[in-house]
């Protein structure tokens, strides 16, 4: 049996590993580890809480648990010790030049009220058969596109959807919002998970937007960006 964990301020602990919303739950985890780890509520070289423990105040599987923890693992912010004394403890990760975090919260408040109002307007339309074609067309490339070059085909996917509500100022103000977006994910790593579940979105998005469903094309687009959001945050708040 491995020892106990590092004693942690109760106060922050309970803070910060509070339970996630369902929608985004690897996300958030993601968001309240790197939390936990920036604001030092686990120093460098200390030991997180075990995956119990630490799953039972997050409120999420011991699956998603650890494919956080692998992520945490593979961007540098934590290692893993096997044996008695192991567990995941915290490094410190190369320190890279980051964005303020008032440009952050201006991209990511900018990005909502754009893209979630283009969810719900191109799901209001009358999509001709060739805008919908390329709204089919864009999620496939985006679903099947390699990791390297996923952000390409998501930014087009997005962009698709801006263009589905025939307003060249709104899809002009999306593709600027995107190129500022695009500079913070080039901050962060990209995660496998991450871009699974962003798949699943992505066609909840699209299939209501196609059903001219326009309340869950926006719900659906808001849950999507509030994921994107929970990572930048994470990393770069």
């Amino acid at each position: 049996m491995s020892l106990p964990s590092d004693p942690l301020d109760p106060v922050l602990a309970d803070a910060l590993f509070r339970p996630v919303r369902a929608g985004n739950a690897f996300e958030e985890t993601m968001e309240r580890m790197l939390q936990a780890i920036r604001l030092g509520v686990v120093p460098p070289g200390g030991r997180l809480p075990p995956e119990r423990e630490l799953s039972a105040r997050l409120g999420v599987s011991r699956v998603t648990l650890r494919e956080a923890l692998r992520a945490l693992q593979e961007s540098g912010h934590i290692e893993s010790r096997r044996g008695r004394y192991g567990g995941a403890f915290v490094r410190l990760p190369p320190s890279d030049p980051l964005p303020p975090p008032g440009d952050v919260e201006d991209t990511l408040t900018l990005r909502y009220a754009l893209e979630t109002g283009a969810a719900e307007l191109a799901a209001s339309r009358s999509l001709t058969p060739q805008v919908r074609r390329h709204l089919r067309s864009c999620l496939a490339e985006t679903v099947t596109s390699s990791i390297s070059d996923y952000r390409r085909t998501d930014s087009r996917l997005h962009l698709a959807i801006a263009e589905a509500t025939a307003t060249p100022s709104l899809t002009a103000a999306v593709a600027d919002v995107r190129t500022r977006l695009n500079a913070l994910l080039a901050a962060i790593p990209v995660i496998p998970a991450n871009l699974i579940h962003s798949n699943e979105q992505h066609k909840a998005i699209i299939d209501a937007i196609l059903d001219g469903d326009a309340a869950a094309a926006r719900v659906g687009m808001a849950e999507h960006l509030a994921g994107t959001a929970a990572l930048l945050r994470g990393f770069l708040a």
